[in-house]
């Protein structure tokens, strides 16, 4: 297969969907949770979680188009400005996958979909319960991105995961956490831990043969 421009813009819409969605590889799977002002608490799945840096700690991740109706998501963290992330574990995967339902601004998908919710001292937003690694985040900044979807940069405000998931130099397991990945909009992960490598120095670059 060799895709040129044009052939990928005349594609079925949903082969083209789906295709162009899973081009990046495994991406990581997340639910974003988040309370309203009048206290509904909204799940919704992830799949475009970044990291930007370390110090600040700071991730962002992608929402579609806010246009026709801003979701619950969005409202949420514009308006309170705290939200979590939290790692999808491989045993609640469909869970996870049905919050990506258009529920009304009333109805919670932790409810819904029967997901455990838990609140973390004073931290406003939900936690998801089950979730290995669970982060909490405060808004900094939200920028329009030229195809009209959102960024939505955040600090890093508290982050909860076991100590035996963390290795003396501070690497995560992620096999171990059993948190799971996303190739496209609707196919899930496990993840293997292949190798660990020693930072890169000019000086101690191997022979590759």
């Amino acid at each position: 297969m060799n895709l040129k421009k044009s052939k990928i813009e005349n594609l079925e819409r949903k082969y083209r969907l789906n295709l162009i969605n899973s081009i990046t590889g495994i991406k990581p799977a997340n639910l974003i949770a988040t309370k309203s002002e009048e206290g509904v608490e909204n799940v919704a799945v992830i799949s475009s979680v970044v990291h930007l840096g370390s110090h600040p700690a700071q991730l962002a991740f992608v929402l579609r188009p806010q246009v026709e109706k801003e979701s619950d998501t969005f409202k949420n963290i514009k308006s309170t400005e705290r939200y979590s992330i939290n790692h999808i574990p491989e045993n609640l995967i469909k869970k996870a996958h049905y919050t990506s339902a258009k529920l009304g601004s009333e109805e919670s998908e932790f409810d819904r979909m029967n997901i455990e919710k838990e609140y973390v001292e004073d931290f406003f937003a939900p936690f998801v319960k089950e979730s290995p690694i669970k982060i909490g985040m405060k808004l900094s900044s939200i920028i329009d991105l030229p195809n009209d979807c959102k960024f939505i940069i955040g600090n890093v405000e508290q982050l909860i995961l076991a100590d035996d998931l963390v290795n003396n130099l501070g690497q995560i397991d992620l096999q171990k956490s059993k948190s799971a990945g996303i190739s496209g909009l609707n196919s899930y992960y496990s993840l293997s831990k292949l190798d660990t490598f020693p930072y890169v120095r000019t000086s101690e670059i191997p022979e590759f043969e």
